[in-house]
């Protein structure tokens, strides 16, 4: 038997018109959507169960940082009245997927079956996304028009679009994502400049939306698409999230610097199975990924670090994913040392509250009236735009002072 209708999906009982507020202004009764691009993938799709599970009381609320004293103060909307879209080119049903998570150990068997009428709901508001066969300027509008539609037909006072979309290579200079004039008459003429994530962010940011980067695929990066988000006067927030390995580095390499130890080599080798591990399984595709993790160390060390850093395909793996670490480091006259660890975790699990977190985050954001990366988001990213802060305590505390500062007169 399913649970009952979850609070999120239950329409507000106001009748206000929500179409007049002003963009920038917090309600207590705001209506939030989360609008997943890769949408039955196995984060989005662990995101879309947790929201349910927590809003039914059928789940703790563990891995969520909007949980802790000094984050939760911020006013946040709770998690459960979010409610979920999104776009993906999979045709297998959310609730199918669900099964599939449950039954190798990534979501608890139970929880399927209970919230089968909330995934439901959610998997009647997901939409096609598009591929290589569509004409750019054509998908654009088409996405842009299946995001204000949820907007609308949801009575959502903001929508938060989180890119959970499969690692693309990086790109380079190329002459049309340069500005956003470039970019607009390259798509008019038919051409096609936007990699697919950069794609559905034009269309994210084009329906007033604002975005998260959670994966490191260029998205928002390009300049072009920077200066959509400025001209829009929308947040955004990226990228790359760290689940695993690097949020340890994170941690852990300030206290080398801080007591003055010099770290000679850092090697690093993952293993991770799943759809993210096909398709990091490709060299170019992968290369987007160990640029992101190796950035961090560097800056937070403060000098070159010798070691390779290797990302495998391991298939038998499923959704796990664990890293085994070796650092060399000399400490005082030279002495030579080590320290090795094992991160072994469940790539879901750690990464879908941190998609919760952020929607709630950026529709503070949002409703805040910021425009462009958000450097406070930082510390859920490996590359953390509008910051160059690396430090993991460092990052926490930014944040912290963020959510601790009031909102403009007049906004939330």
């Amino acid at each position: 038997m399913s649970a009952p209708t979850p609070e999120h999906e239950q329409q507000p009982s106001s009748t206000e018109d929500v179409s007049t507020r002003p963009p920038g202004r917090h309600h207590p009764q705001e209506r939030v959507g989360a609008w997943f691009l890769g949408a039955r993938g196995s984060v989005a799709t662990t995101a879309a169960v947790g929201a349910l599970a927590l809003a039914a009381g059928l789940g703790e609320r563990t891995g969520c940082v909007t949980e802790l004293p000094g984050i939760a103060d911020a006013a946040l909307l709770p998690t459960g009245p979010i409610v979920i879209g999104g776009h993906d080119v999979s045709a297998t049903p959310l609730a199918k997927k669900a099964e599939a998570l449950a039954a190798s150990g990534v979501l608890p068997p139970h929880l399927p079956s209970a919230l089968g009428d909330g995934l439901a709901e959610i998997e009647a508001r997901l939409r096609p996304g598009t591929g290589p066969g569509e004409s750019q300027r054509a998908a654009t509008d088409r996405l842009s028009a299946d995001i204000r539609a949820f907007r609308d037909d949801n009575a959502l006072d903001r929508v938060i679009v989180v890119d959970l979309t499969s690692t693309e290579p990086p790109v380079g200079a190329e002459p049309a994502l340069a500005d956003l004039e470039s970019l607009e008459r390259a798509l008019d003429s038919g051409e096609t400049p936007l990699p697919l994530s950069s794609l559905y962010a034009y269309a994210a940011l084009r329906a007033g939306c604002p975005l998260v980067a959670f994966t490191p695929s260029p998205s928002v990066r390009p300049a072009a698409l920077v200066e959509l988000a400025a001209r829009e006067g929308l947040p955004w927030a990226g990228s790359d999230a760290k689940t695993g390995e690097t949020l340890v580095k994170t941690a852990l390499a300030p206290m080398f610097a801080t007591r003055a130890l010099q770290v000679r080599s850092w090697a690093s080798y993952n293993l991770l199975g799943g759809g993210d591990g096909a398709t990091l399984a490709s060299p170019e595709n992968a290369a987007s990924k160990i640029t992101t993790k190796a950035r961090g160390l560097e800056s937070i060390l403060g000098h070159p670090v010798d070691g390779p850093l290797h990302i495998d395909y391991t298939p038998d793996l499923g959704d796990w994913k664990t890293a085994w670490d070796h650092i060399s480091f000399e400490g005082f006259l030279g002495v030579r040392m080590s320290l090795q660890f094992t991160w072994a975790g469940c790539d879901s699990a750690l990464a879908a509250p941190l998609v919760l977190d952020l929607v709630r985050l950026m529709a503070r954001a949002h409703a805040m009236g910021e425009t462009g990366p958000v450097g406070a988001m930082g510390f859920f990213f490996k590359d953390p735009a509008g910051s160059d802060e690396h430090r993991l305590s460092a990052q926490w505390q930014a944040l912290a002072d963020w959510c601790a500062r009031p909102a403009p007169e007049g906004q939330a």
